[in-house]
């Protein structure tokens, strides 16, 4: 039997060897849970405890002894149900939390702090990770420069990106590189005209860079900059770029 599912509901490996043999033995002492599962009376007893506490045990006095036996395995199905409650409550606290931590994550957070992804699924994190602080951002627009062979590893990475950005409601203005690429849905676009194959793709969202490029082996790798000042001046230099390639 595989007992390794007890311990996501809370039980210790020993709790699950007594309550095992509590199954198998019926009504039986401490005396006779010891010789069987080799542990040691005084922790038999204790873990006993901690089981009927589970709702997963109990005893009875038959003379002058006490006997113990198992409560109906349905009980395993409350202790899930309970675990379950602490975890949706656990989320909800934790979501109200998160603004707090990112406060004091930020507070005399002018060091820039990066991080780096390599493969598809660095790419497809870095992607995700638009979505997730975006989801918070007062602003629902970001920004782009689009480079041809980073966006094939995008695409590859995340092929429904596009689609989940428009369901999100995200706007994105990007600047192209070199020709090519189109609109899809709450996006702009305007070219650079470079000939140039650049394989660097640029994200300006919320407080952050990120860079989608390939290293020397053409292995897709990722680096994500998160820095209010960065953040802002590339802002400001994208900005000035779009409005000069409206001219």
């Amino acid at each position: 039997m595989k007992t390794a599912i007890f311990e996501k509901i809370g039980l210790s490996e020993k709790e699950v060897k007594i309550y095992l043999a509590l199954l198998k033995s019926g009504a039986i002492s401490v005396r006779g849970l010891a010789e069987i599962t080799k542990i040691n009376r005084g922790s038999v007893y204790d873990i006993l405890k901690k089981l009927q506490a589970k709702g997963l045990a109990a005893f009875y006095h038959h003379k002058t002894k006490q006997k113990f036996i198992a409560e109906d395995p349905e009980k395993l199905n409350i202790l899930v149900k309970e675990k379950e409650r602490k975890l949706q409550s656990a989320k909800s606290e934790i979501e109200k939390m998160i603004p707090e931590f990112r406060s004091v994550q930020d507070k005399n957070g002018q060091k820039p702090t990066t991080k780096f992804y390599e493969g598809r699924m660095g790419i497809k994190v870095i992607l995700e990770d638009i979505f997730e602080v975006m989801k918070t951002n007062e602003e629902k627009e970001y920004y782009v420069y689009s480079a041809t062979e980073a966006s094939e590893d995008i695409k590859e990475a995340y092929p429904n990106f596009t689609k989940d950005r428009i369901q999100k409601g995200l706007k994105v203005k990007a600047i192209s590189l070199a020709k090519g690429g189109k609109t899809n849905g709450l996006d702009k676009r305007r070219w650079l005209g470079t000939k140039q194959n650049s394989a660097t793709f640029i994200l300006i969202y919320a407080g952050k860079c990120a860079f989608i490029s390939r290293d020397i082996c053409g292995v897709p790798v990722g680096v994500i900059i998160e820095n209010r000042m960065i953040y802002e001046t590339q802002r400001v230099i994208f900005l000035q770029l779009w409005n000069l390639l409206e001219k």
